[in-house]
């Protein structure tokens, strides 16, 4: 696992530091006068969220707490305008390194400590964040095992799996970064998988539940990779328990949550495959994201609308959360969704190269 020192100060010049903290006292001070509003404005936009009365719906507060894009972002920066003066004063910072950035982030999870995981398929890495510890690393890069990182789920060990679309495997991960395994190979190097894509940890079972787009199925596998069985026909199909291209994998107890997104449905499963009920949502894609809280509301998200909208575990809707743009709480092509213990809820908003971060109302 490759790591990186915290992010420090990029300005080093002595002779203008006098210019700099003038400079400093000038601003805050005006943010001080300004910046109380600004602030209320951005948190007013997330938490007014849309209430539908005519369809029963319930407007529920998602209070938008931090954006991240790399390792920079894990310790406080220069307010923004304070960085631009810099700019002017003393030219632009060096470009940032290949993989200090998140290109275009997919999938987000976090594990027992609160560390974040982001893949990144773009780059071939998979972003660990420990904003506690203040510590950027990653999985992957130069000379690693890992191609494409889609899918990501975190075991009752912190073991996280990783699944490699153009490796047609999972990867199996230590706490500590080091590289274990792969899960999907039979016969040598062949590869089970056409293409794994999301993957989801049963922490009472400890079976992996696996969805393959490619061959319309979902596999279910214990930690060592044996194959414990599939749900789905392998030219898929739209009858109940069938699929066309299912992405996405959420479980809750005795539940399995299926994004099937060429039928544009969630189909609901028991751990066994038996269906139990769907949800039509129109114009589900491929990169559309699926989460689950503690609460049983189910995340989508929404790629006409650049949204996160919630159902009840019975598909009634509940509410929307977000809006297209750059700004805080808006979103561009919001992908990943993971919901945590703590009911955090987190974004991969892969056109703005960043990952969102909001607090849910109501406990898990």
């Amino acid at each position: 696992m490759g790591t990186r020192a915290n992010p420090t100060g990029r300005y080093g010049v002595p002779q203008y530091r006098a210019l700099f903290l003038a400079l400093c006292l000038i601003v805050f001070g005006v943010a001080a006068i300004g910046g109380y509003g600004e602030r209320t404005s951005a948190a007013s936009a997330i938490e007014s969220l849309s209430q539908d009365a005519a369809a029963g719906t319930i407007a529920k507060q998602a209070q938008f707490l931090r954006e991240f894009s790399g390792p920079q972002d894990l310790v406080k920066g220069l307010p923004p305008v304070v960085d631009r003066s810099m700019d002017i004063l003393f030219g632009h910072a060096d470009p940032k390194p290949p993989g200090e950035k998140m290109s275009r982030p997919y999938s987000v999870t976090t594990d027992s400590t609160h560390r974040i995981f982001v893949t990144d398929p773009s780059e071939g890495l998979v972003h660990i964040f420990d904003f506690e510890k203040a510590k950027y690393s990653f999985l992957g890069g130069p000379g690693s095992q890992l191609r494409q990182p889609v899918g990501i789920a975190i075991d009752e060990d912190d073991n996280a799996y990783v699944t490699d679309g153009v490796l047609g495997v999972i990867l199996v991960y230590a706490p500590n970064g080091k590289f274990l395994k792969y899960l999907g190979k039979v016969g040598g190097d062949e590869p089970y998988f056409a293409s794994p894509s999301g993957i989801a940890f049963d922490p009472e079972t400890h079976h992996l539940y696996v969805c393959d787009p490619p061959r319309h199925m979902v596999i279910v596998l214990d930690k060592q990779g044996h194959i414990l069985g599939h749900f789905g026909k392998r030219r898929g199909g739209k009858d109940p328990g069938e699929f066309r291209l299912p992405t996405r994998i959420s479980i809750l107890g005795p539940e399995v949550v299926v994004l099937d997104s060429g039928n544009s449905r969630l189909e609901i499963l028991d751990l066994d495959g038996q269906y139990r009920r769907e949800i039509k949502i129109p114009e589900l894609r491929v990169e559309t994201g699926l989460a689950i809280d503690g609460q049983k509301r189910i995340y989508v998200g929404n790629l006409t609308l650049d949204a996160i909208d919630v159902f009840t575990l019975d598909g009634k809707f509940l509410n929307r959360i977000g809006a297209l743009g750059s700004g805080p709480g808006e979103f561009d092509r919001p992908c990943g969704i993971w919901v945590d213990p703590e009911s955090r809820l987190y974004v991969t908003d892969m056109r703005n190269e960043r990952v969102e971060m909001f607090q849910l109302s109501g406990g898990t």
